[in-house]
């Protein structure tokens, strides 16, 4: 009875141990990306960076599944691939390389955070009612928001950073909607293949959007920083997170494997005052840790079960 008890908790804990390294890797990974694209549009257009970055991403995930003779995708299949496209990668990771341009990677990180509470809203105007958690917690984020740009409050009369703010956070309400579009209908399709088939789609479109407004620079201008910081995104934030982030939803709790929401900034923070010498204050400090408090009671009454 003894070893068959211990048999059982060994193959539990090995069932969810590497989800939980999966994690681990979504968490501190997805947070350094936003150093490698902070670096990256400093020396190039920034929606140029996301076309290349999707479309090499986009390449090795179809290419893969091309070398397997996967399946493609059918009929209303690819309507949900376009949507999220669409969504997910041209609006929400176009506009937030763009808008980290103009501000801080910790910054950038702590507002595209946000996006809980964006999916509160959308759904409230979908008939929802928005509990007393969520509202709670929308309420805190946005005072830790405003403790967060009292060191900001300055940089507000700047055209550009302003404009900054308003990409990132657009780019915060495309991905609510896409994380509810995939809710909703998401395809019997395997989840990297159509993960690939986005990324590439929307690096056709991003390039068109590029070409058409003569925003693109020569391939051989690009210097090397860049080149180097598009490597970086596309192997370990594309490639290798994407995966393990897909990994850990499939085997992990939702109120788990959100918790890379709460880090990502933190790492970004942190990384982004070591090696660019970005402020962090005490007024930064306290007032993301609010905003992630906030956000913790919003994504927990998402969350909860509905009697």
């Amino acid at each position: 009875m003894r070893a068959k008890i211990q048999n059982a908790v060994s193959g539990k804990i090995e069932a969810i141990g590497l989800p939980i390294m999966a994690l681990c890797w979504v968490s501190f990974f997805w947070g350094t990306t936003w150093l490698a694209s902070k670096e990256g549009v400093k020396h190039m257009p920034a929606l140029q960076l996301a076309t290349i970055r999707q479309f090499l991403g986009g390449l090795i995930y179809v290419g893969y599944f091309l070398l397997k003779k996967e399946p493609w995708p059918k009929g209303k299949q690819w309507r949900t691939i376009l949507v999220l496209s669409f969504l997910n990668f041209v609006c929400s990771n176009g506009l937030s390389t763009w808008g980290v341009k103009y501000m801080t990677s910790g910054l950038g990180a702590i507002i595209s955070a946000l996006f809980p509470i964006w999916i509160i809203i959308i759904n409230f105007f979908n008939g929802e009612r928005i509990a007393k958690m969520a509202l709670f917690g929308i309420l805190i984020s946005f005072g830790g928001i405003c403790i967060i740009f009292i060191d900001y409050i300055a940089d507000f009369l700047r055209p550009d950073f302003q404009f900054g703010i308003i990409l990132m956070t657009a780019s915060t309400i495309t991905w609510a909607f896409g994380i509810l579009q995939t809710k909703k209908k998401a395809a019997s399709f395997n989840p990297y293949f159509s993960l690939g088939l986005q990324m590439l789609i929307s690096s056709v479109f991003l390039f068109g959007i590029t070409e058409s407004t003569g925003v693109n620079i020569p391939l051989s201008e690009i210097p090397s920083e860049s080149w180097w910081a598009i490597g970086y995104l596309v192997i370990i934030g594309s490639v290798l997170t994407f995966i393990a982030f897909i990994y850990t939803l499939q085997h992990l709790p939702t109120e788990i494997s959100s918790i890379y929401v709460y880090i990502n900034p933190i790492v970004a923070m942190i990384l982004g005052s070591i090696i660019f010498g970005e402020t962090l204050t005490q007024a930064i400090a306290i007032g993301s840790a609010v905003t992630l408090t906030g956000l913790y009671m919003v994504n927990k009454s998402i969350r909860k079960p509905k009697n």
